[in-house]
């Protein structure tokens, strides 16, 4: 097998392994992956038929149809300027490390250490976010479905993800070969889901809305109703509350600092001004566009990783962007009532049955389930990586154990179980969806900004190491430093919108979450992590070797 350039795979293999050693790893992973897989675990990760389902009324209830017509376009462009400054550096180094191995090259070990770990909170939040979405998607299409009643039980829940979540680990364990397929097939499923359903309400749907109906602003939830909660005293007002697991009553409820702070949010939050409902709503565009990182952290798997790994990260969100607006539009010019639809427990399922057929409805609701389940699979695979590539520089707490590659598969069987284990973990604590999904856009796009503004200052200084046209094949020349500034620029804007009532939660569990990380760095890391570093050659042969045995007894290598 040849590329254009008239190399064989294994001439290009080479060149890959040789860069690999460049940066001070040795190839531990089988490559199994060409540029098409490469892009579909992050195609699949995004997945525009979980996000933007899940939240649909989310940012219907606070903005109406303006926010999928003109919402989802406005995160699209900025997102995909932040794609294409995160490519630029994908190709510079491509390491299954990623955001922190960028980190360290660009601003040494004290940035990459804080952007792995904001990298793995995103990733553990996101991966619990998709899963639970899953699960209670997957439960509320089987009522629909069977005409079955199922519980509502928070842990009934959590059990449906374990179950969920059991194969996708075991396909994860099992080799990068078949979650390589599985992802191609993602992608298949998710256009060809989208053109289905696109079809299906458009030409069967017994409701088709006009074009200026798309345009339509309606607020239908106070964002002041919306953050308050029943206090001690019995008076109803602004409130931080979690959830009951079981229950989904308040766990515990106290009065707002915020509003407490700022007295003037109340009357602001009362009159539900159209930039703050519109910027509220923005949530479920952006949760969306997160973990398309995955096609860097899965670069030592990848042929032709310089340039494959990089189109990656920048096409999975420019093709989501297109298949996303087509499945938002054809979805909001069939609602038949945005109240009840919005505030509906699945409301594209309401859509779905409000205008199809019962079959054509459960084929609706099938698709969606299982583009939840392959976007699943993928952030599984994600994740064990990055925190395989972080536990192989000494990053944190039983690295040792994190970092093993199973012998014959090839595969951070161990990063995968832990990976797993902590997602659901993180569901244990709360049944407070929306604040699982602003966290892990929160952190993600903290970990995907500190590289990319390291980049732009070392640009803007002419020193430090930074990405050239020589050093990144896939290069944003000129436009490099203001692409990478309205990148910073956007995530600053972002994490504001995202912390603000009804989402304070979210502030103070971000401000706690960096405390601890102040203290632990403190107390112990900065003792012991110094950062990636580059290992002897001939301790690179040997780990090579070990791999190329385990090639030989029949563990996996190429690809078909």
């Amino acid at each position: 097998m040849a590329d254009m350039k008239g190399k064989s795979r294994e001439d290009i293999i080479r060149e890959d392994v040789k860069t690999l050693h460049g940066l001070g790893y040795a190839q531990q992973l089988f490559r199994e992956m060409g540029g098409f897989s490469n892009f579909a675990i992050s195609f699949s990760i995004i997945s525009i038929l979980t996000g933007a389902i899940i939240l649909y009324g989310f940012g219907l209830r606070f903005a109406g149809p303006v926010i999928n017509t003109v919402g989802w376009p406005l995160v699209s462009i900025f997102v995909m300027i932040i794609a294409a400054s995160m490519a630029e550096l994908a190709s510079a180094y491509p390491t299954a490390g990623g955001l922190y191995f960028w980190a360290h090259k660009l601003g040494g070990h004290r940035w990459a250490w804080v952007t792995a770990w904001f990298n793995m909170i995103g990733q553990i939040t996101i991966t619990s976010g998709i899963n639970i979405a899953a699960a209670i998607y997957i439960v509320g299409a089987a009522v629909k479905i069977f005409g079955i009643t199922a519980s509502t039980n928070w842990y009934f829940y959590v059990f449906v993800m374990v179950l969920i979540m059991i194969p996708q680990m075991l396909i994860n364990i099992f080799g990068i070969k078949l979650t390589a397929k599985l992802s191609d097939i993602s992608v298949y499923w998710h256009i060809g889901g989208v053109v289905i359903i696109a079809l299906l309400l458009t030409v069967f749907g017994e409701t088709h809305n006009p074009l200026s109906f798309a345009f339509t602003f309606v607020n239908t939830t106070s964002p002041y109703d919306f953050s308050s909660a029943a206090l001690a005293d019995g008076t109803v007002a602004p409130a931080l509350y979690m959830g009951n697991p079981i229950t989904l009553e308040p766990l515990f409820v106290i009065p707002s600092p915020l509003f407490a702070i700022f007295p003037f949010l109340t009357s602001i939050y009362k009159a539900a001004p159209f930039f703050l409902v519109f910027a509220i709503g923005l949530l479920q565009a952006q949760w969306t566009y997160t973990g398309y990182d995955a096609s860097a952290h899965v670069a030592e798997e990848t042929v032709m990783a310089r340039l494959n790994s990089a189109w990656g990260v920048f096409l999975s969100v420019a093709v989501s962007a297109v298949v996303g607006y087509i499945v938002l539009m054809a979805l909001t010019l069939a609602i038949t009532d945005i109240p009840s639809t919005a505030t509906d427990a699945y409301p594209v399922l309401k859509i779905a049955y409000d205008n199809l057929s019962t079959f054509m409805a459960n084929l609706v609701a099938i698709i969606i389930a299982g583009a939840m389940w392959l976007c699943g699979l993928s952030s599984i695979t994600s994740m064990s990586r990055m925190w395989f590539a972080f536990a192989r520089d000494g990053g944190m707490p039983g690295h040792g154990l994190i970092k093993q590659i199973h012998p014959q598969w090839r595969t951070p069987v161990n990063s995968i179980l832990i990976t797993c284990v902590l997602a659901v973990v993180m569901l244990l604590w709360s049944g407070a969806y929306y604040i699982v999904t602003a966290i892990s856009v929160i952190f993600l796009y903290w970990a995907y900004g500190i590289p990319i503004l390291l980049n732009l200052w070392n640009k803007m200084r002419k020193q430090g190491e930074y990405t050239t046209p020589e050093t990144a094949p896939w290069s944003l020349r000129q436009w490099g430093p203001l692409l990478n500034i309205i990148s910073v620029v956007w995530i600053l804007i972002i994490s504001v919108a995202l912390v603000i009532p009804p989402s304070e939660l979210v502030l103070w569990t971000t401000v706690l979450i960096c405390v601890f990380m102040v203290i632990y760095w403190q107390l112990d890391a900065k003792k012991r992590f110094a950062g990636p570093t580059k290992a002897a050659e001939e301790e690179l042969r040997r780990i090579e070797a070990d791999m190329a045995a385990a090639a030989k007894a029949g563990g996996g290598g190429g690809q078909d």
